[in-house]
């Protein structure tokens, strides 16, 4: 029978469970070991302090994942048991309980409530002031631990910090000897200035105390006692404190001596441990629209000889080198490296257009050339010889006499150098965003680069940093700092003049901001070419669209918009989606600046192929320039094509480029890093959709003569737009819809310019509004449930050309008037005025003003709603 049962369990009958242990619940360890140091009481005895010690350290030593289940409050109340049983004169226990305090808030996140942090504060205090010093480092982490976010919960302790003679005064002071322990005192003062939104911060004296602290800190030099991590770190805690009181606190920067003092220590921050160079700055940055001196310190004869002797490396030695073992917490070294800038073989031919009307230059004998050596005058962009950001890495197994553990103590320090340098950046865009703008263009020529004068070497400004900075990542805090600069500089660049040769004895000022914006325009596109990484390509191409928005190009030569142009071509087809948008952006700010501009005009009537075909190493893959081609065709277009006014007999690629971007769909070549594309749609990403519409809409506001040739075609795209689900296709088809309205009207108003037989005749518009009436906009204008959509929608109905309305049918007038009318009573203030607008519009029209002086008329009869609409007007 046993037998039996064995073999049917065999042939599949159910196996036989064996008991398992219940899962451990989340947090069952912290809670077991917090249970047992509660119960404990103070013992002064060495039993007593061992088992607080091995409780400790289990705690430590404790696994602590994401969602562990430990309540903020039970670690609050653990702390300061924990305090209760450590004597003050216990220097071990002290130093381990505060590792304890330090890495259960870090680890868990955990901000402790003000009742417990009253308690905890006053341990830590009279730690400091009583136990030995060195065991200051460890009470000052966890000191930095407890205020973090909680300085204005730590005001009554604050004078004891911060005050005459406070704690964090003395350990932060430049005299202090440990450097370890001067550097946590400064993160201890920078968590303090840290700020939760909606709480109060920092009280404004003890604002500037920390202020000074920190700017005193940025402007010392390193001591010999200071290795170069420390250092680092120092700069570091210094720079995020500066930036919380900018931004949390919202410090004003009413002071000249202040607001220069900061920003001379943010300039030389940001070039810190940069390859290549290390520049001199005065204390103080005094508002001058000249730029101000850089001193660049005497190169060292070691440095010399090493950078003479670096170029001449021997290919079979260099295939020797390993890479180095990346030591923990070299992560982000590891990311960046992987796009930093490498000397890159450039065609000739991109290399030739790039510089055409600059600076030819070509590639070297090796075959290699870099972009960053370029300028407009021989050599005069260099700041110094050895800035090949790839330098460092020119170096032989032979001529390495570093071991492999320094190499990667060397790799450590380049990673901490470069968080010094994004940190200042970030703390200089914090700065930007904490004084006017007028105040900042006084420091213009102090960030901003400006052509040199021949013999004169390059000022260094934030395009250094774009150009030859090795990691990408700091490119690009360098590219958003630069974009925040030239946001809203219209007015301060719309003096500048380049429009004719200057021979006076002095150089005006709007010659040198125009000379501001050249170099601008020179540096960005340098950058274009050299850049690997696509995030901080997207940053230059933004960067990009903002000086283009801002620039005065009407009071400036001509090409600039040109080289522009030509050079963002190749872009539009770039595997990567956030790319392709910007490169949209920037176009479309092209199209809209100072618009109508006669050489944008000249780039609009381009063959389609010019520019796309010459593509380079340097620049993504292009698809063949005919890959546009394939326009929607729709009921209208072949009957509006014997009305359209006479155009350019060559379509216009960027028309047919931003169709094809929202009725086509996308190809399989990018559609591998769309990731703004919506799941299981065929078309390109909305982002891309919606940046396309735009480009026709500034098309049809500024360029109407081109666009009018496809009224017929952006018809159809406009009806597929209002008839999509998604409200922000449909809103942004009901602006290009009034953008083309709008530009219809113009045509035919009586100060017009454009010869009657340039014009889109009257036929044609009737049709083209036929078709919007009878497709998607009557839908879009009831939509209730999007106000904008209705609104936006009101605007374009009311950019009907009068002398097509009339040639509407009434069914079709009767559509619009009623639809409007009763839009008036709707409840949304936005829908009322556009609805309003769009009546008084229409009062205005020459047929309708008929109606309303002969209601009597027999051609109006008295019973149509047509006539009670317009007589309740």
């Amino acid at each position: 029978m046993a037998a039996v049962q064995v073999a049917g369990s065999l042939l599949g009958g159910p196996p036989r469970e064996t008991p398992r242990e219940p899962p451990l619940e989340q947090g069952s360890g912290f809670r077991r070991l917090s249970a047992r140091l509660c119960a404990l009481r103070p013992d002064d005895s060495s039993s007593g302090r061992t088992e607080i010690h091995l409780l400790f350290d289990q705690l430590i030593s404790e696994n602590y994942s994401e969602g562990s289940g430990v309540a903020p409050e039970d670690v609050s109340a653990l702390l300061v048991q924990a305090c209760r049983l450590v004597p003050l004169n216990q220097n071990h226990l002290v130093s381990k309980l505060c590792q304890l305090i330090h890495h259960l808030l870090n680890t868990l996140q955990v901000i402790v409530d003000e009742q417990n942090l009253d308690f905890l504060l006053a341990y830590a205090i009279s730690a400091i002031q009583q136990c030995s010093s060195w065991t200051h480092m460890q009470i000052l982490q966890a000191l930095a631990a407890l205020v973090y976010c909680n300085g204005s919960k730590c005001q009554k302790y604050l004078p004891d910090l911060l005050g005459k003679g406070g704690i964090l005064m003395k350990l932060s002071d430049l005299a202090q000897s440990d450097p370890e322990v001067r550097r946590a005192a400064v993160h201890c003062m920078a968590n303090l200035c840290l700020s939760v939104p909606g709480q109060p911060y920092l009280e404004e004296p003890y604002q500037n105390i920390c202020f000074q602290a920190f700017l005193t800190t940025l402007q010392a030099p390193k001591s010999s006692a200071m290795d170069d991590i420390t250092f680092c770190m120092l700069l570091q805690n210094s720079l995020k404190g500066i930036q919380s009181l900018l931004n949390g606190g919202k410090m004003k920067l009413t002071q000249t001596d202040e607001l220069g003092a900061l920003l001379a220590v943010l300039k030389k921050s940001m070039f810190h441990g940069l390859p290549g160079l290390n520049i001199e700055m005065p204390t103080v940055l005094y508002p001058t629209p000249l730029p101000q001196y850089d001193g660049l310190p005497p190169t060292k004869p070691q440095q010399s000889e090493s950078s003479s002797s670096r170029p001449t490396v021997n290919k079979k030695k260099k295939s020797k080198v390993k890479p180095k073992k990346i030591q923990q917490g070299e992560e982000e070294e590891e990311e960046e490296s992987s796009g930093e800038r490498e000397v890159a073989p450039v065609s000739g031919s991109g290399r030739r257009n790039l510089h055409k009307g600059d600076a030819q230059c070509a590639p070297s004998q090796g075959g290699q050339s870099l972009p960053l050596a370029a300028s407009g005058a021989a050599g005069k962009d260099r700041v110094s010889s050895p800035f090949s950001p790839s330098s460092w890495k020119r170096v032989s197994s032979s001529e390495s006499d570093y071991s492999d553990a320094e190499g990667g103590m060397q790799s450590k320090v380049r990673s901490y150098q470069a968080k010094v340098r994004q940190g200042a950046l970030a703390c200089f865009l914090s700065t930007i965003k904490s004084i006017e703008k007028k105040v900042l263009y006084g420091y213009w020529s102090a960030f901003v680069p400006d052509t040199p004068e021949l013999g004169s070497p390059q000022s260094v400004s934030l395009m250094t940093l774009t150009l030859k900075d090795p990691s990408p990542k700091t490119r690009a805090c360098a590219l958003q700092v630069l974009s925040a600069i030239l946001e809203g500089s219209k007015q301060f660049l719309s003096v500048a003049e380049d429009t004719s040769d200057h021979r006076r004895a002095f150089t005006p000022f709007s010659v040198m901001v125009a000379s501001s914006i050249k170099e601008l325009h020179r540096c960005l596109l340098l950058a274009l070419v050299a850049e690997s990484s696509s995030q901080t390509l997207t940053q230059i191409i933004k960067c990009l669209a903002n000086l283009v928005s801002n620039s005065p190009y009407n009071r400036l030569k001509l090409s600039l918009l040109t080289k522009v142009w030509n050079q963002i071509k190749p872009y539009i087809r770039h595997k990567d989606v956030n790319v392709r948008v910007s490169s949209l952006t920037l176009l479309g700010a092209i199209v809209s600046t100072h618009a109508p501009l006669p050489e944008v005009q000249l780039l609009l009537q381009q063959p389609c192929s010019s520019g796309l075909s010459n593509s380079s190493s340097s620049t993504p893959h292009f698809s063949p320039p005919d890959w546009w081609k394939k326009a929607p065709a729709g009921p209208f277009l072949e009957e509006a094509s014997v009305n359209t006014p006479k155009g350019s007999s060559e379509p216009c690629w960027l028309i047919r480029l931003c169709i094809s971007i929202v009725v086509l769909p996308k190809e399989d070549s990018c559609s591998g890093s769309d990731a703004g594309s919506a799941g299981g749609s065929t078309y390109e990403p909305f982002p891309m959709r919606l940046e396309a519409l735009q480009v026709l809409a500034h098309l049809a506001r500024g360029y109407f003569s081109t666009t009018q040739v496809y009224l017929m075609e952006l018809g159809e795209v406009i009806c597929k737009c209002l008839g999509e689900a998604d409200p922000a296709v449909q809103l942004h088809g009901a602006k290009l819809l009034e953008e083309l309205g709008s530009g219809l009207i113009q045509q035919y108003k009586p100060d017009s310019t454009i010869a009657p037989d340039q014009r889109v005749p009257v036929a044609l518009v009737v049709m083209f509004w036929t078709m919007m009436l009878n497709g998607p906009l009557p839908r879009a204008l009831q939509n209730s449930e999007h106000p904008t959509l209705q609104a936006s929608a009101c605007d374009a109905l009311s950019s009907i050309l009068p002398e097509a309305f009339s040639n509407l049918p009434s069914d079709r007038q009767i559509l619009c008037i009623t639809m409007l009318l009763g839009l008036n009573d709707s409840k949304n203030r936005l829908v009322k005025a556009a609805t309003s607008r769009a009546l008084g519009v229409y009062v205005l029209f020459p047929c309708l003003r008929q109606v309303r002086v002969s209601p009597c008329s027999s051609s109006v009869p008295l019973h149509s709603p047509f006539y009670y609409a317009f007589w309740w007007m």
